[in-house]
């Protein structure tokens, strides 16, 4: 879709009633929202906004970061870098840590590859896995948040 289309599509949606309009043209995504200005009705300007994404696939869509709030008493590990999360050195090898092991300060909780590196990421604190807030394989970002522990 070349920019005169797109231009085109702006001028009909500022034409009609629609106050959103979603429109997927091979890989990408055109939404068209109309946004008010808070001035009186009678002098309401009204102006598409255009937002031009490529489609995301499943797999962009788990890699997206997951808001979690953190409990009080418990110590979340956090991803120093962005990368693939991995709970085990291999596929066949058992995963680091489950919930309820008993950690050390400087035990290997995961690994996150990046670029091509292995990254062995510690934990923190000593206590015991509370939860485990990603799955196997999933990507994840710099600071969000992997493990709960309590101290």
């Amino acid at each position: 879709m070349n920019l005169n289309e797109i231009k085109q599509l702006i001028d009909i949606v500022n034409s009609s009633d629609l106050q959103e309009t979603i429109i997927e043209e091979g890989n990408f995504k055109i939404i068209l929202r109309r946004s008010a200005s808070s001035a009186p009705p009678q002098t309401l300007a009204v102006q598409p906004s255009v937002t031009v994404t490529p489609l995301q696939t499943q797999s962009q869509t788990a890699a997206q970061p997951v808001k979690s709030e953190p409990i009080s008493g418990l110590v979340d590990s956090r991803s120093p870098i962005v990368g693939t999360f991995y709970q085990s050195s291999s596929p066949d090898s058992p995963p680091f840590v489950a919930v309820n092991d008993i950690v050390k300060k400087g035990d290997v909780l995961c690994i996150i590859e990046a670029m091509k590196l292995m990254n062995e990421i510690e934990a923190e604190v000593s206590g015991t896995i509370v939860e485990i807030l990603v799955d196997n394989g999933q990507a994840v970002e710099y600071d969000q948040p992997l493990f709960r522990i309590k101290p």
